[in-house]
């Protein structure tokens, strides 16, 4: 059986002393400990200019699961001799995850410690200030640490310092332009303070430095076709849309709730590009999925069925409009006025 391997990330060893120690460990285990068998080649992944070993991304065959656990051993070994980083893998068989790690150090140096603290209080309501010093200690001990600049970007967003998080976020994308979070992030802000080419260009690079397996990815698409819906370029957002609806969500994904709103905008885009049929069935899978109340205004839904309906030359737009009218929708009304 073949299986594919994912991997991406990045981990920082902070001087060539270390750089050089870790890299002939590296060599040593991967001789000596596991006989070669594993997926990563070292050649191909140590950047001596800046003491650090980088996967922006690679997928692999793997003829075992034993190989897999070897290199993910590998890294999770490496990994706590370095200062900052992490590492995502992922174990595939017929696009099913069997196995997801997330390798990263856990050692009791400073940088180390402040870090995982500073990350641990982000979310936590009234400890954002505790977050920012750990994590400013964490930069002050490492100043290459490009994930406690990503985590600080996002604890000066919550706290809706937006020019402060701003800094944080391309700081953190000089440092490890590979990382995702940071241009999400940084997409976030630029939307919220109007600059919707901006955010479209960290969304679309978002996109590009994650992979369909991460959750960030899908967010990714989701918000850069919020930023074309806003001016009502539903051409632009014609794939995002297209690509949201269509993903079986696994069950806990927070995806999966905004499931029935991607959906029925992606009705909206097949709708104005005068795909009618296709939108006329969109809109009922709407209707059907759970939830989708909570996302999209019901009404809504059956105006812009019955204007496809109509559209499309069928019978039983008027049904539609008028549900839709007596629950106060004014396009609906209007619609039936036309008549």
């Amino acid at each position: 059986m073949t299986y594919k391997s994912i991997f991406k990330g990045r981990l920082e060893f902070g001087s060539p002393k270390s750089f050089d120690k870790v890299r002939t460990m590296y060599q040593s285990r991967v001789e000596n400990y596991y006989k070669n068998d594993v997926l990563i080649k070292e050649e191909e992944v140590f950047d001596e200019s800046s003491f650090s070993f980088v996967i922006s991304r690679l997928i692999t065959p793997s003829t075992s699961e034993k190989t897999w656990k070897n290199t993910v051993s590998l890294l999770a070994y490496i990994s706590q001799y370095a200062v900052a980083g992490a590492f995502g893998g992922w174990l595939i068989d017929n696009g099913t995850i069997i196995s997801h790690k997330t390798i990263e150090p856990n050692s009791d140096r400073a940088a180390v410690q402040a870090f995982l603290k500073g990350r641990a209080l982000v979310e936590e309501k009234g400890k954002q200030d505790q977050a920012i010093a750990e994590l400013t200690k964490a930069i002050d001990k490492f100043d290459r640490h490009a994930l406690a600049y990503e985590r600080r970007g996002r604890v000066n967003h919550i706290l809706k310092n937006y020019q402060d998080a701003l800094y944080d976020y391309t700081k953190s994308i000089d440092l490890n332009p590979s990382n995702t979070a940071p241009y999400f992030g940084r997409g976030l802000i630029h939307r919220k303070n109007g600059d919707i080419e901006k955010a479209i260009e960290d969304f679309n690079l978002a996109i590009k430095t994650s992979i369909p397996l991460q959750s960030i990815y899908w967010q990714a698409h989701r918000r850069k076709a919020l930023c074309h819906l806003e001016t009502e370029d539903y051409a632009s957002a014609f794939n995002n849309l297209k690509f949201y609806s269509k993903r079986k969500f696994r069950a806990g994904d927070p995806n999966q709730a905004w499931q029935p709103f991607a959906t029925f905008h992606y009705g909206r885009a097949l709708l104005a590009a005068k795909n009618y049929t296709e939108a006329i069935d969109v809109f009922k899978q709407v209707e059907a999925l759970p939830n989708s109340t909570e996302s999209v205004d019901p009404a809504e839904i059956l105006y812009y069925k019955a204007l496809a309906l109509k559209k499309s030359g069928k019978n039983g737009y008027r049904k539609d409009a008028m549900q839709a009218a007596k629950m106060g929708f004014a396009k609906a009304s209007d619609l039936l006025a036309s008549e």
